[in-house]
């Protein structure tokens, strides 16, 4: 009897021990969510009197970023920019990324913000973008760092424009594409189009050729990597970003592998590319190597085929413009002898050539906005911006501007044969940091632009458009049916 009531008293001591300690979670819970809607609410609150007016929306720490992050066409606003740029102005607060933040859709601050790097702001991205990209991509790092990074970066650039075998290379590869497609009455041009700018980077970076089994594998990881890059920070295996994370290290992993055969020194292995220039570097760790050599080959393969991309797009609704550009390259064609390649001199005379690309920059946007903090308390053009708060320059509702830009939805290459809309556009930011890229972006798609208009016509075949998610992307890939022109 004692035994079974000694075991009885045991039972309810557990069980009260165990209402003890789901009490206790539950009140640790409820602590951990007063802490956080304090430090959530005060924001919407504080500097109340100098800050733009907005909302901070309903939801603890994710505020409104479901809602700014809606994918929409990117040649639009979007319904969140709408509403919130209707009612508060252009320049409103929100609570985006886990913090309270500063949304700029007004030209004049976005440039003041970029062109005080380091001094007023500085880049910060969310935490999952590290954990995806890795702590020394240019696109996260900051002060000296980054200047060191970035200067390797723009020599690579630099050599690039100087060099007339790149030039060569970028036509060799778009022919090569053309003559592939021959047999063909449909391409799906987003997936052409990453795999020339992909196979031309890593030609001028590692000195692969297209056929390199080592190419297939690094442009099949990098496939991956992109699509992890967009999805929800999960790291849990199996899913987009755990993917994307596993096949980031695998492209490590497979340029470590390179560097340090190059680095045997042994004859036949140097290549006079620009992994060598790389290596000969002392002043750059061997991490900080293959962060830039992923950075290259992730800006030469994302961007550069978004904008060849949104460029086939736009023209593919717009004859008019289609024609002036075909009529453009005829007469470049025709003042070169017997096949010969295109040079830099051509490239000048590309001028409404430049216009495209430059309007389909403006419509496409391939960057909707860019990541900042205020480092200390700013005041600019009445508005106050509190030290520490998120600060996000958007690009894209600048570029639509109706006040800056007439028809601003319309895609019109004639714009810019007036210099207006020069200073209001920004594809590719702005200030200390500027893509180093952006040059050579425009330069492959001269080329590429070139050829594909004097060896095809071609028509969007579905439905399809480029979306923000907030990276440009084509949902269905942009099926276009081609046709092969009479070569006379």
């Amino acid at each position: 009897m004692f035994i079974v009531k000694n075991s009885i008293s045991s039972h309810f001591l557990r069980r009260g021990d165990m209402v003890d300690l789901v009490l206790a979670l539950l009140s640790g819970v409820l602590l951990a969510l007063i802490l956080l809607l304090s430090n959530f609410m005060p924001a919407t609150r504080k500097f109340s009197n100098n800050i733009p007016y907005g909302s901070m929306g309903c939801w603890p720490f994710l505020g409104e970023t479901l809602s700014f992050l809606k994918p929409h066409q990117s040649n639009s606003i979007g319904s969140f920019l709408e509403s919130h740029c209707s009612r508060y102005g252009k320049v409103f607060k929100s609570h985006l990324f886990g913090s309270p933040a500063i949304i700029s859709c007004d030209h004049e601050m976005n440039m003041f913000i970029l062109q005080n790097e380091e001094k007023l702001f500085q880049c910060s991205y969310p935490k999952p973008i590290h954990g995806i990209l890795g702590n020394l991509s240019l696109l996260v790092v900051v002060g000296d760092v980054h200047k060191r990074l970035r200067n390797v970066a723009l020599s690579f650039t630099n050599t690039c424009k100087s060099n007339p075998e790149y030039l060569h290379d970028i036509e060799k590869l778009t022919v090569s594409c053309m003559q592939s497609w021959k047999n063909k009455k449909e391409v799906v041009f987003c997936d052409e189009a990453k795999k020339f700018t992909f196979n031309l980077m890593v030609k001028q970076i590692l000195s692969m050729e297209p056929d390199d089994p080592l190419c297939s594998k690094i442009l099949q990881d990098f496939q991956t990597f992109m699509k992890g890059l967009v999805s929800i920070p999960l790291y849990i295996p199996g899913t987009p970003y755990g993917r994307a994370v596993k096949a980031r290290a695998r492209i490590c992993s497979t340029v470590k592998g390179i560097m340090r055969e190059r680095g045997k020194g042994n004859v036949g292995l140097e290549k006079r590319d620009f992994l060598d220039v790389l290596l000969s570097n002392t002043s750059i760790s061997s991490e900080g190597k293959v962060s830039i050599v992923l950075d290259l080959l992730l800006g030469g393969y994302e961007t550069t085929s978004i904008l060849m991309s949104t460029a086939v797009y736009f023209l593919g609704h717009s004859q008019h413009a289609l024609d002036k550009l075909k009529a453009e390259h005829q007469v470049i064609r025709e003042r070169k002898k017997g096949g010969e390649s295109l040079n830099w001199e051509d490239y000048k005379q590309m001028q409404f050539t430049h216009y495209v690309i430059n309007e389909a920059l403006r419509c496409g946007n391939v960057v909707k906005f860019v990541h900042r903090k205020a480092l200390k308390d700013v005041n600019f053009k009445g508005y106050h911006i509190p030290c520490g708060w998120r600060v996000l320059p958007v690009f894209s509702a600048v570029h639509l501007d109706p006040s800056l830009h007439e028809n601003a939805s319309q895609f019109d290459p004639w714009r810019w044969a007036v210099q207006e809309p020069v200073k209001n556009v920004a594809p590719f930011g702005g200030g200390p940091r500027l893509c180093p890229g952006a040059e050579l972006a425009k330069i492959e798609t001269s080329f590429f632009l070139h050829h594909l208009v004097l060896s095809y016509r071609w028509t969007i075949k579905e439905a399809d458009h480029p979306l923000a998610y907030p990276y440009v992307e084509f949902k269905k890939g942009l099926p276009i049916e081609i046709e092969l022109q009479d070569s006379s």
